[in-house]
């Protein structure tokens, strides 16, 4: 049997790290999206998502179990035009059901900083991977994001980067003092990690000096998630880009300013972060309502 593609494995991964979903309801996901791709592979000139409702149709499964491998199917096209990967989601004009949109899993604060103390800073990669974490929580970048950031992006001195998001649409965002301390410090390394006459703009490199792959930052995250005692099942870079946006939010930020660094086309994405922890309501109801004391 094929194994799935890479960018399937990340949503796969996405399901547990971001919905909380068992790794039971995820095998089944698995298992869907197997069968999926597998008949795009057979249906000679009709590998299409309705092509494939109709095939399960045909094969006479009950409802339920269709709905649930085009769920799984839908979910898959929207993580990939949500990550930037795709323009399209082919799911559109397919009758599949939807699922409710959920609360991002956010980490607390102090998880978030226990995740940037975790790499060892004595090494070169270390280093490296401390300016990633600093850069995705500071920015809530994207994973395609941070990966496309080049040297000519960033402006260290006025404390910014360019992020360029789906469509090649930028945005300029601000860098917080840790993360341009951190890319200051990760910067010679990233030269001594440059193969010998490379002369990439990139800015986070692998160990051989080329540019980081989403899997390859997938990963730096979830080990050193492991170091700081995370589960590793609970960490994705999206994980911390809905940790920033949430924390923002919680600190006061408004709402536009949060649309406008994440990149969302749409303030309605953003409105999901509203849905503040019972902790921060409770927090908030004592400082400002006249009854609460």
């Amino acid at each position: 049997m094929k194994p799935l593609p890479a960018e399937a494995e990340e949503y796969l991964g996405s399901l547990r790290s971001e919905r909380g979903l068992s790794l039971n309801t995820v095998g089944a996901y698995r298992r869907d999206l197997l069968d999926y791709f597998t008949f795009l592979g057979s249906a000679a000139g009709s590998g299409t998502v309705a092509g494939f409702a109709e095939d399960l149709r045909h094969r006479g499964l009950a409802r339920s179990t269709r709905a649930r491998k085009l769920a799984a199917v839908r979910g898959y096209y929207r993580f990939l035009v949500v990550e930037g990967l795709s323009d399209d989601d082919p799911t559109i004009m397919v009758d599949v059901p939807r699922r409710s949109l959920t609360l991002p899993k956010a980490l607390t604060i102090e998880r978030v900083f226990q995740l940037l103390d975790a790499p060892d800073r004595s090494t070169p990669l270390g280093m490296r991977d401390t300016a990633i974490l600093e850069f995705l929580y500071a920015t809530g970048a994207r994973v395609t994001e941070a990966t496309r950031v080049g040297l000519t992006d960033l402006d260290l001195d006025a404390g910014t980067v360019i992020v360029t998001g789906k469509g090649s649409k930028q945005r300029l965002v601000p860098l917080g003092s840790h993360a341009r301390a951190a890319i200051k410090t990760y910067l010679p390394i990233r030269f001594e990690l440059l193969s010998e006459g490379e002369r990439s703009d990139v800015l986070f490199v692998n160990a051989r000096g080329r540019g980081l792959t989403r899997q390859g930052m997938w990963e730096i995250v979830k080990r050193n998630g492991r170091l700081a005692g995370i589960d590793p099942a609970s960490l994705s870079p999206h994980v911390l880009r809905h940790s920033a946006a949430t924390h923002m939010v919680e600190g006061g930020a408004d709402l536009r300013s949060v649309q406008e660094m994440l990149g969302h086309a749409s303030i309605s994405t953003t409105q999901v972060y509203t849905r503040v922890s019972p902790d921060h309501l409770h927090e908030v109801f004592v400082m400002a309502h006249p009854r609460a004391r």
